[in-house]
């Protein structure tokens, strides 16, 4: 459920579409961004305690509740695009720089969105954004993106048929394992289900999926926090190891007792580490 201090739900008009969001606080601006499946309200209890000491600032991507949905709209995967997105949201919101906080396909934007206006980040936290490109050359990659595509299979041929209800179960459980959907609550379900349309696109796109490498990486200037779930698939893993070798001033944080969706999982531990990661740059 949505706290009252971020209930406000605001609208700014990027490039011709409207994109929802929701703020609190006041200083240094954060702006949160969600992974698939998700909108603004994945950062809800995270509002609260990030506005203490910042203006933060959780929007949703485009393609995602309560914007325009369909599933011929912006595929979840266009990292490239959303990352774009991102740059010219702050923009329309007067903010010269900020620290970007983002999670899971919300990261992989983000990183898009960090290595072409390095300007604009003071700070990049991102956790297990699914880059997969990076594995492509790193010793025994291939095999861990056959593994994750098998795992993954499911969830996008469900997808492919418009199978929403099996789609969102079998997303859920690839990326936390068996049994995660049904530990979901009915807010966290019917955030998924608002956004399947997202998912759907994704599944049926014909635009190539980008890369990010890790020459993108290295021109990341900003102080970043790689964060990973103890539980999370090795896809996800392997990906992070790529990021610290390639991003040029990281830190990486494991946080215990979760898998994939870390702020959803283990939200003080999360919000504890990268407030200070924050305070610390």
């Amino acid at each position: 459920m949505a706290p009252a201090i971020g209930a406000d739900i605001k609208q700014v008009s990027v490039n011709g579409k409207q994109f929802a969001y929701v703020e609190a606080g006041q200083g240094d601006p954060v702006v949160l961004v969600h992974g698939g499946l998700q909108d603004y309200r994945f950062w809800n209890s995270h509002l609260p305690v990030f506005a203490k000491s910042h203006r933060v600032i959780a929007y949703s991507r485009q393609n995602h509740f309560p914007n325009a949905t369909s599933k011929d709209g912006l595929p979840d995967g266009a990292a490239d695009v959303h990352g774009e997105d991102l740059a010219a949201l702050l923009a329309a919101l007067g903010i010269a720089s900020a620290h970007i906080v983002a999670h899971s396909s919300g990261a992989h934007a983000a990183l898009f969105f960090a290595a072409n206006h390095p300007e604009a980040v003071r700070t990049l936290v991102i956790n297990e954004p699914p880059a997969a490109a990076l594995l492509a050359g790193a010793p025994g990659g291939n095999d861990v993106l056959k593994q994750w595509g098998a795992r993954f299979a499911p969830a996008r041929q469900a997808f492919e048929k418009d199978d929403l209800d099996a789609g969102l179960r079998f997303f859920a459980e690839a990326v936390g394992g068996p049994g995660t959907y049904d530990r979901r609550s009915e807010s966290e379900r019917k955030m998924m289900a608002d956004n399947a349309l997202s998912a759907v696109a994704d599944a049926i796109a014909t635009r190539p999926r980008p890369m990010f490498t890790c020459d993108m990486a290295k021109r990341i200037s900003a102080p970043t926090l790689v964060t990973n779930g103890d539980h999370s698939p090795e896809f996800f893993h392997r990906i992070v190891d790529e990021l610290v070798r390639c991003l040029p001033r990281r830190t990486r944080v494991e946080i215990s007792g979760s898998s994939h969706t870390v702020p959803g999982e283990a939200p003080q531990a999360y919000d504890e580490a990268v407030l200070s990661f924050i305070a610390s740059h």
